[in-house]
C-alpha cells in the first residue's frame, strides 16, 4: 500500500540566506525534535566557487512506537539517509530523504524545498511531500501506516516553529542579516545585497511594486490573511505561473477563487483556469470596451450603480418587480441578458479597484439592493425562470465571492416562490449574505437598510433623499421581439426565439375548444402555464375532476359533455374564469391539491368570424421540490391572474 502526504506551502518572512542560517542550526541535534539523537555527515562537497554544497547525513531517529511494539520489531531507533542540494545562486535548497532501516520491507521518500518566495525576494518558501509504500512489515502494515501519518504530520507542524526559534537566536546574537552569494569576479549587478534587513513582523522589499506581497500591501488590497492563506496564495499563483496557458490573474482574483473553495490550492487552480478559458472563450476582458446595451435595454431594464454602501462596496439597484422578464428575454435572448448580467460584473470589478484605490482599504465585492415592489406571477415565467438560473450558474462559476450584501425590500407574498426557486442554485456562502425586508417601512437606522447604507444615497423610491439614474422598466413593446409571434410584422427577416421551441400553437374559430387533460398523481405539486393570444381573445379556465375522462379531439367538443358529469359534483372550476384580450400575455399556476385530473380549457369567442392564434406552454413541478412555499403560492396566484396578464401585455 502507497500512501502520500503533502504539506501546504510555508512562507517565511525572512530572506533566504538567513533562513539557511537557521535551517544550519538544527544539526547535529535539535532541541525542539527529540525524536532525531544526531546526525553524521558523511558526504559534504562545496563547488562552483561555494555557490553550490553537496551535503549527505546518516540520521539516527528514536523509534515513536509503542514499547510492546518496539520489543516486537526489536528496534529503539532507525536511521535515513539525507541528501541536501543547495544553491545560493539561485536560492534553493531541495532535501530529499530515505529510510536505511527496513529498506527492504517499507519505503519512505521525502522531498523538502526552500526557495526564495517568487513575487517578493525578501521572503523564503517551503513545501514539503512524502510517499510510504508498505511492502511487508510482519503483519503490522496498518499500525505502521497510522505511525508514518501521525509522524508525518508533527514534524510538519513544528517546521516553522524550529526555523521561527533559531531565527530569533541569530537575532539575539546579533545576527539581522545574511549578504546574498556573489562570485569572487562579479561585477556591480552581481554584488550581494547586503541591505535585506530583518524587521518586526517582515522584511524590506527590492521591489516596490503592488504586486509585492508585503503586509502593507496585504492589508491595502486582499484583507487580513493568516500565513497558511498567504501561503496558499503564493502556491496557486506560481502554479500558474508555470502551467497555466493564460495570462496570470491579479492577486484579487486569485484571492477570490481561493475564498471561494476553502483556500484548496488543488480546487482552487481548476476553478480559476475553466473561468480564464471562459474568459477567452467569450472575450471577458474587453466586454468593458465593445459592449453595448440595446436599445431595450437602457429604455426598458431597471437596474445601475448608484454610489456605495457603508463599508465602500459599489451599489448595484435593481427594481426587479419593474422588470418585463418576458419581453426583454424575447427581445435580446438569453445570451444578450447574460451578456449584460456580465458587462455588470465588469463595471463592478472596475469600481471594487476603484473604491480600494481611493479609500486605500480592501473592497473586494459589491453590494445589491433588489426592489421587489410589482413582482407578480407574471415574473414567473418558466423560460425567464430557467434563464435566470443558467445567469446564476455562470455568475457563481466565474465570479465567486464577489457578492458582500444583498438586500432585498418590499418583498410580496408571491417572493418566497421565486427564493424557492433559485435559491437552491445559490451558494451557500452567498444566501447567507442576504438581507429581507418585507414592509413597505424599510428606512430605520437599526433594523432597516440605514444600518448598511448611508442615509443620503437612499433612493427615492424608497422613501429616502437620493435621485436614481435607474430606469423605471415597464413593459417593453412587443414591436421590439426578437421576432413577431404574428404576421404583418417588420418585415424584415429575423433569427426565430430559442424559446420558440417550448411552445405549441392551436387556432380556434368561433365555438371551438382547446382542452388539455392532465392527470395527477403528486398531491401538492403545481401546474404552471404560460400563453399568448392573438387576433381574436379567448376564455381561459383551470377545471378539475374526479372522473376518468380522455380529450376527444373534436374542437366542437368539450370533455365535459358527457351525460355522467355535473359541474359541482363530478368536476369543479379550480380558476374564475379568465377573458384573455389580444396581444395578452397570461402566465399562472394552480397548487394541484389533491389526486385527479386536472383539465386547461381555452374557448373562444362565439360572436367572431375570426381564427384565434394562441401559443401555449404548460409544467408540472415536482412538489417535493416545493415544500414550505405552498401558502404563499395559491394565495399569491389566485389574487393575480388578472393582474398578471394585464401587465404582461
Amino acid at each position: 500500500m502507497v500512501q502520500k502526504y503533502q504539506s501546504p506551502v510555508r512562507v517565511y518572512k525572512y530572506p533566504f540566506e538567513l533562513v539557511m542560517a537557521a535551517y544550519e542550526r538544527r544539526f547535529p541535534k535539535c532541541p525542539q525534535m527529540p525524536i532525531v539523537l544526531d546526525c553524521e555527515v558523511i558526504e559534504d562537497e562545496v563547488l562552483e566557487g561555494g555557490c553550490r554544497r553537496e551535503t549527505k547525513r546518516r540520521c539516527k531517529l528514536a523509534v515513536d512506537a509503542p514499547y510492546l511494539f518496539k520489543k516486537l520489531i526489536g528496534l529503539d531507533f532507525v536511521f535515513f539517509i539525507q541528501h541536501n542540494s543547495l544553491d545560493m545562486r539561485a536560492r534553493t535548497l531541495n532535501i530529499e530523504a530515505t529510510n536505511e532501516t527496513f529498506a527492504s520491507r517499507i519505503e519512505i521518500f521525502e522531498r523538502c524545498r526552500y526557495y526564495a518566495h517568487p513575487d517578493n525576494p525578501s521572503w523564503t518558501c517551503f513545501d514539503q511531500s512524502a510517499t510510504l509504500d508498505i511492502k511487508n512489515f510482519f503483519g503490522f502494515e496498518h499500525s505502521m501506516e497510522k505511525m508514518g501519518m501521525k509522524q508525518y504530520t508533527q514534524t510538519t507542524l513544528k517546521g516553522k516553529e524550529i526555523i521561527e526559534y533559531f531565527i530569533g537566536q541569530l537575532k539575539q546574537e546579533g545576527i539581522t542579516h545574511v549578504p546574498r552569494w556573489a562570485s569572487i569576479d562579479a561585477n556591480d549587478a552581481e554584488v550581494a545585497d547586503d541591505d535585506i534587513k530583518l524587521q518586526t513582523g517582515s522584511s524590506m522589499l527590492k521591489k516596490e511594486d503592488s504586486a509585492s506581497l508585503d503586509d502593507e500591501y496585504i492589508s491595502k488590497n486582499l484583507g487580513e490573511m493568516t500565513p497558511l492563506q498567504e501561503s496558499k496564495l503564493v502556491e496557486l499563483e506560481a502554479l500558474l505561473k508555470e502551467k497555466n496557458e493564460y495570462q496570470t490573474p491579479d492577486h484579487q482574483m486569485i484571492c477570490r477563487f481561493l475564498r471561494a473553495r476553502d483556500f484548496n490550492v488543488e480546487k482552487s487552480y481548476q476553478m480559476l483556469q475553466d473561468s480564464l478559458k471562459w474568459r477567452q472563450d467569450n472575450d471577458i476582458d474587453h466586454i468593458l470596451q465593445l459592449y453595448k446595451a440595446p436599445p431595450v435595454v437602457t429604455k426598458h431594464f431597471p437596474g445601475g450603480w448608484h454610489h456605495r454602501d457603508k463599508d465602500g462596496r459599489p451599489l448595484y439597484v435593481l427594481r426587479l418587480g419593474h422588470m418585463d422578464v418576458k419581453g426583454l428575454l424575447k427581445s435580446i435572448g438569453e445570451d444578450g441578458l447574460l451578456r449584460l448580467t456580465l458587462h455588470i460584473c465588469e463595471e463592478g470589478l472596475q469600481l471594487m479597484r476603484d473604491s480600494t484605490k481611493e479609500l486605500e482599504k480592501p473592497v473586494s465585492n459589491w453590494c445589491l439592493l433588489v426592489d421587489l415592489e410589482g413582482l407578480s406571477m407574471r415574473h414567473l415565467w418558466r423560460p425567464g425562470v430557467k434563464a435566470l438560473l443558467n445567469i446564476i450558474e455562470t455568475v457563481e462559476k466565474n465570479y465567486p465571492e464577489t457578492m458582500g450584501r444583498v438586500l432585498i425590500v418590499r418583498a410580496p407574498r408571491v417572493f418566497p416562490i421565486l427564493w424557492t426557486l433559485i435559491s437552491t442554485f445559490i451558494d451557500e456562502n452567498t444566501r447567507s449574505k442576504f438581507l429581507f425586508y418585507g414592509g413597505q417601512n424599510c428606512l430605520h437606522p437599526d433594523d432597516g437598510l440605514e444600518r448598511y447604507l448611508p442615509s443620503e444615497i437612499i433612493p427615492d423610491f424608497l422613501g429616502g433623499p437620493s435621485t436614481t439614474l435607474i430606469h423605471e422598466g415597464g413593459l417593453v413593446p412587443k414591436s421590439l421581439y426578437r421576432s413577431a409571434m404574428e404576421s404583418g410584422g417588420s418585415g424584415e427577416e429575423t433569427a426565430p426565439h430559442p424559446h420558440q421551441d417550448m411552445y405549441k400553437s392551436v387556432d380556434l374559430r368561433a365555438n371551438q375548444f382547446f382542452e388539455l387533460v392532465i392527470k395527477n398523481d403528486d398531491p401538492k405539486s403545481v401546474l404552471t402555464w404560460d400563453f399568448d393570444v392573438l387576433n381574436v381573445d379567448v376564455y381561459f379556465t383551470v377545471f378539475r375532476t374526479i372522473e376518468t375522462i380522455c380529450q376527444t379531439g373534436d374542437l366542437y367538443t368539450s370533455v365535459f359533455d358527457g351525460s355522467n358529469l355535473e359541474e359541482g359534483k363530478t368536476y369543479f372550476k379550480e380558476e374564475p374564469t379568465l377573458l384573455c384580450r389580444h396581444r395578452e400575455s397570461v402566465q399562472g399556476s394552480h397548487v394541484m391539491t389533491t389526486v385527479g385530473t386536472y383539465i386547461l380549457q381555452w374557448t373562444c369567442s362565439p360572436s367572431t368570424d375570426k381564427v384565434a392564434h394562441l401559443m401555449y406552454h404548460y409544467e408540472i413541478l415536482s412538489s417535493a421540490n416545493y415544500k414550505g412555499s405552498m401558502t404563499s403560492l395559491q394565495s399569491g396566484f389566485s389574487a393575480l391572474s388578472v393582474a398578471s396578464s394585464c401587465q404582461s401585455r
